[in-house]
């Protein structure tokens, strides 16, 4: 082991400029293409995994440079305040421990209402790393900082205990609204009676909220109107809402209301979507004939995806070039970049699987 004086002439560490800011864009840029990919519908857990391995991968680089990596951190984060960029900023500060760090982040974070990143930040950390902040957080008077905890609370599953009971009454609404999904996560039925009186709420995503939770107590006979309403009306929160209706059930029920919504065209993607999340495999032969219709083929593909989440590997049975099914699909989609089913390859799959299992 080396001496005190040995160590005072062992020279500083020397930190290659150019990799370090290949470090913080590719994490920046990986984890924001992570999240995205977390949002598709439905995810695919496979490509997640592979690209939160690239993210740590680039933040083992970011710890090794230590403090030298945040005058590349700052700049990116000034030209680009995008979520994957405070994602970085927001785990550096907290992987180093420095409060006035975190501090800054987080201020720069709420002049652009970025919440995404930073909540990624903190679910990338172990609890113990975090709970400092978690606890001085709950508790704190800017609402920004109260749904940061509670973000992080959801990400770990922990339970913030008697501080959610105040926290699903939160007088800001994105922060109330976080909570009661917390508390439907955690699946506490001691806060029934505020989560059905939130069904009051003005705010349609605490409205929204608060019946998914409620389904997640077995009580959401109370929500069943709340939920369809909120799966109708769109949004990003609207698949959510969807299946949670869908839970709700009867099943009888379910299929009677989706039914109904296939008489519009603007309510059929979503009628579509949901036989996808009813179980039925049987389906399949009418979701083929889907595919050929453009307004509901994005859907009826999700929903085919959703019943067999083994054929995404088939991956001739796809394509983002809507132009390939035709004239109708290049005029519906024009420029836009979706994936779609092709229905021929996906009936030619489907006899071959069941030629297998025969």
């Amino acid at each position: 082991m080396a001496s005190a004086v040995e160590q005072l002439f062992v020279p500083p560490r020397r930190i290659a400029a150019e990799a370090v800011r290949q470090h913080v864009e590719q994490a920046a840029f990986l984890w924001a293409q992570r999240d995205s990919w977390s949002q598709e519908d439905p995810p695919d857990e496979t490509v997640i995994g592979e690209i939160g391995q690239r993210v740590e991968v680039n933040l083992d680089g970011l710890r090794i440079a230590g403090a030298a990596a945040w005058p590349v951190t700052e700049r990116q984060l000034d030209d680009f305040p995008d979520k994957g960029e405070f994602f970085v900023a927001g785990w550096m500060a907290i992987e180093q421990g420095d409060a006035t760090r975190v501090d800054q982040v987080v201020a720069a974070a709420k002049e652009v209402d970025e919440r995404r990143g930073l909540v990624g930040a903190l679910a990338w950390h172990r609890p113990p790393k975090i709970g400092h902040l978690v606890r001085d957080w709950l508790v704190a008077p800017d609402p920004f900082k109260r749904y940061l905890a509670v973000g992080a609370c959801l990400e770990h599953r922990v339970d913030p205990r008697q501080s959610l009971a105040r926290l699903v009454n939160d007088p800001d609404a994105p922060t109330r609204a976080f909570a009661l999904r917390l508390a439907g996560r955690l699946k506490r039925a001691d806060l029934a009676r505020e989560m059905a009186s939130a069904l009051e709420a003005e705010d349609d995503i605490v409205r929204l909220w608060a019946g998914w939770a409620l389904t997640e107590i077995a009580s959401g006979d109370l929500a069943r109107v709340e939920l369809r309403r909120a799966a109708v009306a769109g949004g990003a929160d609207a698949l959510m809402a969807l299946r949670a209706a869908i839970r709700v059930g009867p099943e009888k029920d379910v299929r009677a209301w989706m039914g109904g919504q296939m008489q519009s065209a603007a309510t059929a993607p979503l009628a579509v979507r949901g036989i996808g999340m009813l179980g039925d495999r049987s389906i399949l032969p009418w979701l083929v004939e889907r595919m050929k219709e453009p307004h509901v083929a994005v859907a009826a593909c999700a929903a085919f995806l959703e019943l067999f989440p083994e054929a995404r590997e088939e991956t001739k049975l796809f394509t983002v070039d809507p132009t390939e099914l035709g004239p109708a699909f290049a005029k519906h989609f024009e420029d836009d970049v979706v994936r779609v089913a092709l229905p021929e390859k996906v009936e030619e799959w489907r006899a071959s699987e069941t030629r297998k299992m025969s």
